[in-house]
């Protein structure tokens, strides 16, 4: 089974809620080529299975259903408060399902209606209906206005999908949307002026790898640098408090020889990345970790096993670029990379690690004929695939918490 989450944001770019996409496994073709009723069991099942927290934490989780799975009663087994019912635009609406969302409805399930493309004053789930969303490739903000504001003048959520850029996800807002679906916040805005403050900030991290980074890499001077910026030594005591056993950590050095030179590494550049993306969506910095720790899994369960620590360094970076809103290139000067990370990230369909690059985001955008390429490509079963995701997301949710 396969189970990808795609984030749905507020105005405020904070997440509120995971839209899950599913499907059975490899015997299955794509999403829809399997029925739409079995895939749904298989991930309400899932959800139990693995703990609907480690999915989608304390978020709401959208999940489509069809015709044949609103009559169900499974729907049931997941709260209210954690499941929004979101019904497929092709859902023939006869009286048992418009009594079944209502009944849903009244249990205090929110009801979305998915990829809406109906007249609004005559559609009959409309008046049930909590959310609405719109798919703007389908139908352009520009051919909307007259429906968003009927929508807005009944109290409707309305929920734009493929947001692709920081404009539609302006304009979007601007008309009234206040929920938003796309890729648009993993992609950089690019500005004139360079932010000071984070210059300053990377060079400091900068000097660190670069001292991580030599033959015989000084205690005395890591300690000395980490030391030099309150801040970072702050956030790096709390990282390592969490991780030993000792009732205190006394000295910066200390908790450097706790944890070691590899671990420092590792640990420096998580920090890094929660620093530079200190005023951008909190879901951005976690998408770093989640990559990190994915390719690192995808690696080490592959035939990339050797390149396991390369492939997390290279997911970690691989948002830099909208961190730092610079493009790729610019967003990499001065940082000390091997030649297969800044490969990976700068040319992504060529070098040794194109394969987890391309696993990553194929993915996160539940392309399920590619995730069965490449695993076969990676000599991964599609179970290990799904368990790599889930642990990811596992700690990526644990190690922002430990960053807080």
């Amino acid at each position: 089974m396969y189970i990808a989450r795609q984030p749905i944001f507020n105005t405020e770019k904070r997440v509120y809620g995971y839209e899950l996409l599913f499907r059975r496994g490899r015997e299955s073709r794509a999403f829809d080529g399997s029925s739409a009723a079995h895939a749904t069991a298989s991930v309400i099942a899932g959800l139990f299975e693995s703990g609907i927290e480690k999915i989608v934490e304390n978020k709401k989780a959208f999940i489509n259903f069809d015709h044949e799975l609103i009559g169900m009663d499974f729907v049931e087994l997941i709260p209210p408060s954690r499941l929004v019912v979101e019904v497929l635009e092709d859902v023939e609406v006869c009286e048992s399902v418009q009594e079944r969302i209502r009944y849903l409805s009244k249990q205090g399930y929110q009801i979305a209606l998915d990829d809406f493309v109906h007249d609004y004053g005559s559609y009959p789930l409309v008046k049930e209906a909590d959310i609405i969303k719109y798919d703007l490739m389908a139908t352009p903000l520009n051919t909307l206005r007259e429906t968003v504001q009927m929508g807005l003048k009944e109290k409707k959520v309305l929920l734009a999908e493929k947001i692709e850029s920081e404009e539609e996800f302006q304009q979007a807002k601007a008309m009234g949307f206040t929920l938003f679906q796309g890729f648009f916040f993993s992609k950089p805005a690019i500005i004139g002026a360079e932010n000071r403050t984070k210059t300053t900030t990377k060079t400091q991290y900068i000097r660190l790898i670069q001292e991580l980074q030599r033959e015989e890499p000084s205690f005395d001077c890591l300690a000395e640098m980490i030391g030099q910026d309150v801040n970072l030594a702050y956030r790096f005591i709390r990282v390592i408090s969490g991780r030993t056993r000792e009732n205190s950590v006394d000295s910066i050095k200390k908790a450097l020889t706790y944890i070691g030179l590899k671990e420092l590494e590792r640990w420096i550049h998580v920090l890094m990345i929660q620093e530079l993306g200190s005023d951008k969506p909190q879901a951005l910095v976690q998408l770093s970790l989640i990559r990190s720790k994915f390719a690192e899994r995808l690696a080490k369960c592959s035939r990339l096993k050797k390149q396991q620590h390369e492939a997390a360094l290279m997911g970690l970076f691989s948002t830099i670029d909208a961190l730092t809103d610079r493009d790729m290139k610019q967003a990499l000067e001065g940082v000390s990379l091997s030649k297969t990370v800044r490969s990976a990230l700068l040319e992504e369909e060529q070098g040794e690690l194109s394969d987890i690059v391309e696993m990553i985001k194929s993915y996160e955008k539940a392309q399920w004929s590619s995730i069965d390429r490449l695993a076969k490509k990676l000599n991964l079963k599609p179970e290990e695939v799904f368990d790599c995701y889930l642990q990811s997301v596992d700690w990526g949710k644990k190690t922002m918490a430990d960053m807080v």
